[in-house]
């Protein structure tokens, strides 16, 4: 069976969506790989909520653990009380550079590579989600990246940030 996902705002605890958004309103697939790609607007959507805005967010799997302490994970605990609908959709150029303030990395989304077919992964859905390989159009790869930065303060910038190391995120699929 195939894993869906929410892109998630989370609260200051991490137990909680503060807000999320749903890849369907953006004509995306649910599952990670459907809508992990550069120029999706369903990311695009997304990135705008962080854009110069750091907060604590997650891709959260419906096949993830539950919340520490709590009979359900993030994915079942996003509600229509805290469904987003972002108007704007950020561009390569606002949102050249995902930052991560917790760890004081960036990724250069300029520098991520292209499959043989031309596609490049979108970093931000890979880099935050919280259960990769629990379901069919997970990523299929292998790499440390994949989670790396769930549940972190990320924020994307079109300005590269200073005194944070740059973090190479070079997956294909």
């Amino acid at each position: 069976m195939g894993q869906y996902f929410n892109a998630i705002v989370l609260n200051d605890n991490k137990k909680q969506p503060k807000a999320w958004v749903y890849s369907h309103k953006f004509g995306s697939g649910l599952k990670l790989m459907e809508h992990s790609w550069m120029k999706n607007t369903f990311v695009g959507a997304f990135e705008s909520l962080i854009f110069r805005n750091p907060e604590n967010i997650v891709w959260g799997g419906d096949y993830a653990d539950n919340v520490k302490g709590c009979k359900t994970n993030l994915y079942d605990r996003c509600k229509e009380s805290t469904e987003v609908i972002p108007t704007k959709i950020t561009t390569l150029k606002e949102s050249r550079y995902i930052i991560n303030h917790d760890k004081k990395e960036f990724v250069d989304k300029t520098k991520v590579p292209t499959d043989a077919d031309g596609w490049r992964i979108h970093p931000l859905p890979l880099l935050t989600c919280n259960s990769n390989g629990r379901g069919g159009g997970d990523f299929r790869g292998e790499s440390e990246l994949v989670g790396k930065w769930a549940y972190d303060k990320i924020s994307v910038d079109s300005k590269k940030p200073k005194d944070y190391t740059e973090l190479i995120f070079d997956l294909v699929e």
